[in-house]
């Protein structure tokens, strides 16, 4: 509690983690600043225990990461330009609320990376100028409410892997790409978020689009198959692409879109 941690290395083979947790259990991580470690915090096998109110940033690695850890919370953190901001894998039962994840930006960079974890929670977080802003892989039963997703590369990354989780409440602005998948049968729910590239009426002014939105397009798609694609984005091509994906969709997944968009951005200050 209370700490400052702060390295200079410039490799990770010359560095430790700033925290580094094994086979804990109750454990309380609170008001620390970690920076220039190899993971700021890292979990394993650690077990009822709280990350709260840390700011991880400038980590080579990661600024948390979980491994094999169950049963634990982290809330009001902030992540800010590590290497790939945050990793949650091999877990369950995790929540996840009321952090910051900032520009954790390159190639290979996530804000939150979560691999094989289920039963948990994803709510009222902010993700900002990411290379994207949650990547899902093999997750189930997890609910994403209430979070802000605002100018990343990818807002959510959802491989067909994972399934039976909810997005809800959830904004997403300036996005280059609001999702991406890999598979044509996505089993999740995605209803009641706001985008602001969708484009619907509402005729009864009861606050939710009157047309479903499919926030997958056509190029993403195309960019997941052939990732070099990227370069024609913003292309005359890639927009007639789109606009008849809209009109007839063929590609994108026929169940991934939102039946209830929501009209208006959710207020994130009277999340609860």
């Amino acid at each position: 509690m209370n700490n400052q941690l702060q390295s200079f290395a410039t490799g990770e083979h010359e560095i430790g983690n700033g925290i580094h947790l094994w086979k804990c259990n109750n454990i309380s991580i609170d008001n620390n600043i970690i920076e220039g470690h190899r993971d700021g915090i890292y979990f394993e096998f650690v077990t009822n225990s709280f990350i709260t109110n840390n700011r991880s940033e400038k980590n080579l690695r990661y600024g948390l990461h979980f491994m094999f850890s169950h049963n634990d919370e982290y809330r009001n953190n902030s992540f800010i330009n590590n290497g790939a901001g945050v990793a949650v894998m091999y877990t369950k039962n995790v929540k996840m609320y009321d952090n910051t994840f900032e520009h954790n930006w390159g190639g290979a960079s996530y804000g939150l990376l979560l691999k094989d974890i289920s039963d948990s929670e994803v709510i009222n977080n902010t993700f900002l100028r990411n290379t994207i802003g949650i990547h899902l892989e093999g997750v189930s039963r997890t609910l994403f409410d209430k979070n802000n997703f605002r100018e990343n590369g990818y807002a959510i990354r959802l491989q067909a892997s994972s399934d039976d989780n909810v997005f809800s409440q959830n904004n997403f602005f300036s996005n280059t790409f609001d999702v991406a998948t890999n598979g044509t049968m996505v089993l999740n729910t995605i209803d009641g978020n706001y985008w602001d590239k969708y484009q619907g009426y509402d005729l009864n002014k009861d606050g939710v689009g009157d047309v479903p939105f499919r926030p997958v397009n056509i190029f993403a798609m195309i960019v997941e198959r052939i990732p070099s694609a990227v370069l024609l984005w913003r292309s005359f091509l890639v927009l007639l692409l789109d606009r008849a994906e809209k009109v007839i969709p063929v590609a994108t997944p026929e169940n991934l879109k939102d039946n209830t968009p929501s009209m208006k951005p959710y207020d994130r200050s009277q999340a609860g």
